[in-house]
């Protein structure tokens, strides 16, 4: 039994039984497959065209089972189904130029290679962003001509099914894209399964590296998006009240649970204490409570348990030397936001993701040593530079170490951008036409006149 629980209430908002023979809905992927791949792009397109229509037109109903189940702000989740429905439409637009037949030169006459469809695909996705996490792997997949298996975090299994629904709404084939309700130590019989062809996950990173295991154990390929420290690095240069204004929006938006959060803020020492200042006013500005109310800006961590963790993890930082500029407060769910000014041995020895309302302030001697530190991590997955010096920001961002890395914004996804990470952020990309590519059969033509 699965239960849906309101972060901010602890109310039981729905229950689901957990699927009898879920090896079922494998097989009814594989067959639909067998005839979904032989629909023309054209068709996929217009199906796909359709779901976005369905998620626009939803969209008031869709986030609100987002805010009830994880807690989100409402318009934040109403936000993230109206990326999900512009992101459908750009692959929608996109796809036929992402997987064209590319023509090699080689010695045949005449050689491609041709980008086909693989099968059914695993997808298991977290409850942090519960649409778009699992739409930003189905609607490539479903474009290329795959069918999608979704195992959804158990919080979130009303999402997993309105977006089943919301398939067949667009008229869909029953089976193309369907929701798993299945607890994870069952993971193994389905990738297991021969009709599996790939499997995506995005988690942490203990779930990446037990996926991966299986995943290499029965030969499949797989994409994992896992945890991420990414730094956010200031130097004297920079924009430093723009720079500290997406600081605390980059940290602390859908309560810190963002994988690409800013979450370590390298400061140079010359603008140090002014960056301090302004991000210490921005944060006491925000006001935790109930998602639905318009005036809250920080909204509940998604379960009380992660709260909890978050809470220990904190103080355990504190009693080795961290300093509390903001202090940690728990209420059931609710957790105040926290700036914690950490060293750089800190910051280098410290190897765990805070997934939470918690930012962490260091300062940097110079460049170089705020370059340093910002590498100082296994994760890799985005990074955000602040300067105005635009010949010097090319050699910067090249130095730095992730998947990811913008300049003078905070990192964001969307759908012309591959993601993905590096290190213990995981491999493979989503997004953009790397991620229409992943789970493609890369096939070579190569012809003898």
């Amino acid at each position: 039994m699965f239960k849906s629980i309101y972060p901010y209430s602890g109310e039981v908002v729905a229950e689901y039984e957990e699927d009898a023979a879920p090896l079922q809905k494998v097989e009814k992927a594989h067959q639909v497959f067998s005839t979904w791949k032989n629909k023309s792009l054209a068709e996929r397109q217009q199906l796909i065209v359709r779901f976005a229509e369905v998620l626009e037109y939803r969209k008031l109903e869709y986030a609100k089972i987002i805010s009830l189940e994880m807690g989100k702000l409402y318009n934040e989740a109403l936000a993230e189904v109206e990326k999900c429905a512009i992101t459908t439409r750009y692959y929608a637009e996109h796809a036929p130029e992402y997987i064209q037949p590319l023509v090699m030169q080689s010695s045949f006459p005449r050689a491609y290679t041709s980008f086909e469809p693989m099968g059914t695909i695993l997808a298991i996705m977290p409850w942090n962003f519960p649409f778009w996490q699992a739409l930003r792997c189905a609607v490539p997949n479903l474009l290329l001509g795959n069918t999608v298996v979704l195992k959804h975090a158990s919080n979130v299994m009303g999402s997993a099914l309105k977006m089943q629904e919301a398939f067949l709404e667009a008229g869909f084939p029953d089976g193309a894209f369907q929701a798993l309700f299945l607890s994870s130590d069952k993971v193994e019989q389905i990738i297991a399964d021969p009709r599996i062809k790939g499997v995506t996950l995005t988690g942490s990173g203990p779930a990446g590296s037990s996926v991966a295991s299986l995943a290499g154990k029965y030969l499949k390929k797989s994409v994992l998006e896992l945890g991420g420290s990414d730094p956010f690095v200031v130097l004297k240069d920079a924009n430093i009240q723009l720079a500290a204004e997406t600081a605390v929006k980059s940290r602390f938006q859908n309560a810190g649970q963002t994988c690409i959060a800013a979450k370590r803020w390298i400061v140079e020492e010359d603008i140090y204490d002014e960056f301090k200042e302004l991000t210490l006013n921005h944060v006491s500005k925000l006001k935790l409570g109930d998602p639905f109310d318009t005036q809250t800006t920080l909204a509940p961590v998604s379960r009380e348990d992660l709260a909890i963790s978050i809470e220990k993890e904190t103080n355990k930082l504190i009693a080795n030397g961290a300093k509390a500029l903001l202090p940690t407060e728990r209420e059931g769910c609710l957790l105040s936001p926290t700036i914690l000014e950490i060293t750089r041995s800190h910051s280098a020895y410290y190897k765990e993701e805070l997934f939470g309302p918690v930012g962490f302030l260091l300062k940097a001697k110079n460049t170089t040593e705020a370059i340093e530190i910002a590498n100082e991590t296994p994760f890799g997955l985005g990074a955000s530079l602040w300067t105005q010096n635009m010949e010097q920001a090319a050699g910067l961002m090249r130095q730095i170490q992730a998947g990811s890395v913008y300049l003078n914004s905070m990192v964001k996804s969307e759908g012309a951008l591959p993601f993905g990470g590096i290190g213990d952020s995981g491999y493979g990309r989503e997004l953009g036409k790397y991620g229409i590519q992943e789970f493609a059969n890369v096939k070579t033509y190569a012809i003898q006149i």
